[in-house]
């Protein structure tokens, strides 16, 4: 489990996030148990959960992240440098069990900053001290492996910069246990240096030639007893051991390692390692954190963003929600883009209260013009920030300064009758979202916000469903779905009400109106309004954050399902069979539950039958 607290970890504490402009956390042998996969699968993890909630207020935002089993990579930045974070992918490579599993490997994101190519590079390679020639193969094929589309920097290696870190597992040599603990003791940690074995092997082996690495002027970080600041008291009694790592590798053969921290001439690429430590204060692992921080200096950077975008310094009125842009020549536009309005201190570009579509209409030459509605903008006083995303760059490709939207808020709605129904209507409802399949960076759009802890499926073109009223309260994240301002922009798929049974109030006997019947005879999509209210579109709008997954089903709960069917059953209407292959199916059963007490046998005996047809 993470910690309640990672200040010192991000040095939150010590006034360097002033200065910095990126993050990047690489994290080795997360909970990854088949369950807790499955729970990580459906919702964000705990530790990702964590850090974008502790770094949004300092005003980063997740650039990217990749997970494989328990080792996961995330990257962040300072909102504002977003536009000049192109080029974006991820990777991951399998070591474990002869590249069948993926507890060692690495992952990797790999990104142009500022025109420049760097490479950030997560490992977990095997442990042991006699597998020193395992871990040199592992290291060499994770270089082989990781492709990445483009003619630039196809290969880890290929890169401007590379930063390699991670549960690197190398151990040191020859020296007794009680010799290093000794050293360890009496603060000569330069004795163990020479023994140490990723030193020997930046001397000799060639796959390691021009990375370069700080001081190891820490206590080894291997391996203590969990909860305590004591080497490791176990039968095993395992020797400490500098396992975990932080090195980097430049291409640019101008550049060379700077280790007294002074500013080389702006003409070169280079990197300047700031800090170089550990923090024995976290105690949740066998491991002890360590965190480096690098000032990176480019020859050249580009400095103007792909979209440039001009909006008010204030809303105070809905007809002030006017956006300009301008995009550049050399800027590959898509259909799907779109134009985010964020609060300021968001956690990932998907991270949005509202957005409109970038239909790139013309005012005025090459500058382009579109409008939030009324609706779309959100009520009282606050700061935000406006980004334009492109789907085919799947990043922001320009932001604005944080700017005011002072609107009124609304009026106190609806009637108590208004409400109620509302609630009792919406109180079984939830949003469930899954990763697409194939997808091995999950993008931010594909998470919630707040932990819900609610199942996640597959989300289904033009389906969807509404959130409870509780997850819409307790939302740090306004989106589309949970926004009630947001008339018409989610499309919704209401069948025709006569498959649907309905009862009066005093029988309880099933009962038709005119109104189901005529949508019967013409069935339609139709959008969720506020309070619940549904009306006709032509053609729903489609969320930018379901674009590439796959659609979206309703789960119910078995005694729900059983009273429908029974209820058509009682009409003389086919009930319908679920699918057993269906992702509702097979979630269904992962979920499910044995009978209410009090249930007839007959309803136990249907449920079991109901059971037992998914399962096959």
């Amino acid at each position: 489990m993470p910690p309640s607290d990672v200040t010192s970890l991000l040095h939150l504490n010590m006034g360097d996030t002033t200065d910095t402009d990126m993050i990047a956390i690489g994290l080795q042998e997360v909970n990854s148990m088949i369950n807790k996969r499955l729970k990580d699968a459906l919702f964000m993890d705990q530790w990702s959960e964590l850090f974008m909630d502790v770094l949004s207020p300092f005003n980063f935002v997740l650039v990217s992240t990749v997970r494989m089993q328990g080792v996961i990579l995330l990257v962040f930045s300072k909102y504002y440098h977003l536009p000049f974070l192109q080029d974006i992918q991820t990777d991951c490579t399998r070591t474990g069990l002869g590249g069948y599993w993926g507890n060692k490997g690495g992952v990797s994101v790999r990104l142009s900053i500022f025109g420049h190519m760097v490479c950030f590079l997560n490992c977990h390679l095997p442990a042991h001290l006699e597998k020193a020639e395992q871990r040199k193969e592992d290291f060499t094929t994770i270089l082989n492996m990781q492709q990445f589309e483009g003619r630039v920097a196809s290969g880890i290696l290929d890169h401007d910069i590379v930063f390699w870190f991670g549960d690197l597992n190398f151990r040191i040599e020859s020296l007794d246990i009680r010799f290093v603990k000794y050293a360890i003791d009496n603060n000569i940690l330069s004795q163990l240096w020479e023994k140490d074995q990723l030193n020997i092997a930046k001397n000799t082996w060639p796959i390691l030639s021009g990375f370069q690495e700080g001081p190891l002027n820490f206590p080894p970080t291997f391996k203590f007893d969990v909860g305590t600041n004591k080497y490791d008291t176990s039968a095993k009694k395992r020797k400490p051991a500098w396992t975990d790592r932080i090195l980097w590798k430049i291409k640019s053969s101008g550049a060379s390692h700077n280790p007294s921290g002074r500013r080389p001439s702006r003409s070169i690429l280079s990197v300047t390692q700031l800090c170089y430590c550990s923090h024995m204060e976290y105690m949740v692992s066998d491991h002890k954190p360590v965190a480096a921080i690098f000032a990176v200096q480019f020859p050249s950077k580009t400095d103007k963003p792909l979209v440039e975008i001009q909006v008010a310094d204030e809303w105070s009125r809905p007809d002030q929600a006017v956006v300009r842009y301008k995009v550049a020549s050399i800027f590959h536009r898509s259909s799907w883009d779109w134009i985010g309005l964020y609060r300021v201190g968001f956690r990932h570009p998907k991270d949005y209260v509202s957005y409109v579509w970038a239909k790139h209409e013309d005012t005025d030459g090459s500058i382009h013009q579109v409008m939030f509605s009324e609706e779309a903008l959100p009520k009282g006083k606050g700061e935000y920030i406006l980004g334009y995303y492109s789907n085919n760059c799947s990043s922001l490709a320009g932001v604005t300064e944080p700017f005011q939207i002072s609107l009124p808020t609304s009026e106190a709605g609806s009637s108590p009758m208004d409400s109620s129904s509302t609630s009792s209507d919406e109180e079984d409802d939830s949003t469930l979202v899954l990763l697409a399949p194939k997808s091995r960076s999950p993008s931010p759009g594909k998470m919630k916000r707040h932990r819900s802890r609610s199942p996640g499926l597959s989300k289904f073109q033009g389906l969807i469903l509404r959130p409870s009223s509780r997850e819409r309260a307790a939302s740090r994240s306004p989106s589309p779905q949970s926004h009630c301002g947001l008339k018409g922009d989610i499309p919704s798929i209401h069948l025709p009400q006569d498959q649907l049974p309905r009862f009066n109030s005093k029988g309880k006997e099933p009962a038709r109106t005119l109104e189901s019947r005529e949508s019967c005879i013409a069935p339609s999509y139709r959008t969720v309004g506020e309070h619940g209210g549904i009306r006709d579109s032509p053609l729903a709008k489609t969320d930018p954050r379901n674009l590439s997954l796959l659609p979206t089903l309703r789960l119910e709960t078995f005694d729900q399902a059983m009273d429908q069917r029974r209820g058509s059953a009682d009409q003389g209407y086919p009930a319908r069979r679920m699918s057993p292959t269906s992702p509702t199916a097979m979630l269904a059963g992962l979920f499910s539950t044995s009978p209410k007490e009090g249930s007839s046998p007959k309803e136990a005996k249907d449920l079991e039958s109901y059971v037992r047809n998914m399962s096959h």
